[in-house]
């Protein structure tokens, strides 16, 4: 193990109070998988947590598709985002989106085409249809961001209007129905 790696390493750890067990994790990764999640960490200035997580997703890719930990993270899908415009924390953000996309194909292809028929829906602005976080759950949300007695009645007839179809997202979200 690079004695400078190693002390990056522990150097990052101790800042953000790592938990041992992750620490552990790292350091037992090859040389070049330890120091592509090190540039990962610094870059995009990773809080604890997200250092965890991306750990956790990493590790689950790689098991899963046979790559390590390095290749995954060379991947130009996961690089443009991380090298690309935007604060560190927008960056880190949208990486572990990225990660949990990979991890969870089948999940992130179902969040992709709910999104799709939403935006099918062309709903007025006074009206935002909220999908659960990471489909977590089978509620779908309906927001009302009303000014006046017109605005609600225009937007009661547009989801009137609109019902049989958002129904349809309901029932995908609550598992009765394939998108």
């Amino acid at each position: 193990m690079s004695a400078s790696t190693e002390a990056a390493i522990r150097a990052w750890a101790e800042k953000r109070r790592l938990p041992q067990a992750h620490l552990q994790r790292w350091l037992e990764l090859g040389e070049a998988d330890r120091a592509a999640l090190l540039e990962l960490a610094v870059r995009l200035n990773l809080r604890t947590a997200q250092l965890a997580t991306a750990l956790d997703l990493l590790d689950e890719i790689a098991l899963r598709g046979g790559h390590s930990l390095g290749a995954i993270l060379r991947r130009a899908e996961l690089r443009s985002i991380v090298e690309g415009p935007g604060s560190g924390p927008e960056r880190a953000h949208a990486t572990l989106q990225k990660l949990r996309e990979l991890r969870f194909p089948a999940l992130a292809l179902t969040l992709k085409r709910l999104q799709e028929r939403i935006a099918a829906l062309r709903l007025p602005r006074e009206i935002t249809m909220l999908l659960p976080k990471d489909l977590s759950s089978d509620e779908l949300r309906i927001q009302l961001s009303l000014r006046s007695a017109d605005d609600l009645r225009d937007a009661l007839r547009a989801l009137e209007q609109r019902a049989d179809a958002i129904a349809q997202i309901a029932a995908i979200l609550g598992g009765e129905q394939r998108n």
